[in-house]
This record gives structure tokens, sequence and C-alpha cells, in this order.
């Protein structure tokens, strides 16, 4: 059995006779104060202007940047010297240049502190299709993701939620064989292209 419960993952498997359980981390957290006006408010013009499905999706990417943060206060708190900050604080800005959340030239971790849900919700594969034009609109660019009609390099990815990274941004374009590319025709416009040309024999015979 799978289910969700507090955003932690519960998977149940019953082997060799007895039943034991996997618990996956979290994913997200519920907020504190469900009906705050001004945080609702915020989250619903996110959800509007990055095309989310639901305020699920605020929430996974709020709490992946709480975690950053929290990683990156702990650090702040060691020496500039000290190993363990050097290796994990640069790990963490890295990774966080990598997507391109952050500028090259603010990798500092201060600047970890400065950061939004914004800046990681415009390096999602949803959004960078809009802006390079592959889509009508946000909510279109979700669409083309869901059927599998873009690519990253030769890679075909259906989530929308994909964080693309710098080098990876310029290789996204429409999948090879998507119907918008070079690929065949659709079911819909196949049957309908059938349909078209029995139409036209049936008017030939009359003549």
């Amino acid at each position: 059995r799978l289910g969700v419960v507090g955003g932690v993952r519960v998977v149940s498997t019953q082997s060799t006779g007895r039943m034991s359980h996997i618990v996956y981390s979290k994913t997200y957290t519920t907020p504190r104060r469900p009906f705050e006006k001004e945080r609702l408010d915020h989250e619903l013009k996110l959800i509007g202007e990055f095309g989310l499905r639901n305020k699920r999706e605020v929430w996974r990417v709020k709490y992946t940047l709480a975690k950053i943060r929290k990683a990156a206060r702990e650090l702040l708190t060691l020496e500039d010297k000290d190993p363990r900050r050097l290796f994990e604080g640069n790990a963490i800005l890295r990774r966080l240049v990598r997507i391109g959340v952050l500028d090259e030239n603010r990798m500092k971790l201060d600047y970890v502190l400065g950061l939004k849900p914004e800046d990681f919700l415009e390096r999602r594969l949803q959004t960078q299709v809009f802006k390079l034009g592959l889509a009508k609109s946000i909510h279109h660019a979700r669409v083309l993701i869901r059927q599998k009609h873009i690519r990253v390099r030769k890679q075909v990815v259906n989530i929308p939620s994909f964080l693309v990274r710098l080098d990876a941004q310029k290789h996204i374009d429409i999948a090879i064989n998507s119907p918008y590319g070079s690929g065949r025709e659709g079911r819909v416009k196949r049957k309908r292209m059938r349909a078209g040309g029995k139409g036209g024999d049936a008017d030939e015979d009359e003549d």
C-alpha cells in the first residue's frame, strides 16, 4: 500500500510472512496558519503565474528552499576556515549555480538566505518551455510536457517540475517523434485525414 500522511509517503510491503513499513522523507509541509490572507494571496499568485496544479506544488518548493536555507544558516555559524563550512558550503553553492538559481558572482552563503520560491519556479521545465516560445501559454506548456512532446537534449521529459540546469537550457526542444516535430501525425488528425479521404472518394463516385 502507498499513502501520504502529512507530506510523508508511507509504503507498506508484505514479505516473508510479516509486514514491514518503509517511510520516505517528506516532500512538503503544510502551513502552520492555514487561513493567513497574505500567504493565501501570494500562493494563488504563484499558481496563476507559473501554471501550477495545486498548492502542494508551492509547498514542495518552499520546503526545498527551507531545507537549503537551514543548511546555510547552520554553516554560517561556523568559522570561515572551518573544513565543514568550506566543503558543504561550496557544494550547496555549486548546486544552486548549476541549476541557475544563484548567479556565479553571488557565490556566498549570505545570498542563499535571500532566495525566494520564485527563483526555483523560474527554473521549472514548464516555465522554460513557455519562455522559449514553444508553447502558447504557461498552461499549454504543461500539457505539452505531460503529453511527451518536449525533450531535454535527447531525453523526453514529461515532468513539469523538472529543474532545468543552465547547461541544458539551450537543449530544450520539441521531441523528435512528436507530431509537432518530425514525427507522424497525431491519432485525431490521422482519423480526420482518413475521413476526409473517404468523403472525397464518395464525391467522385457521384459525379
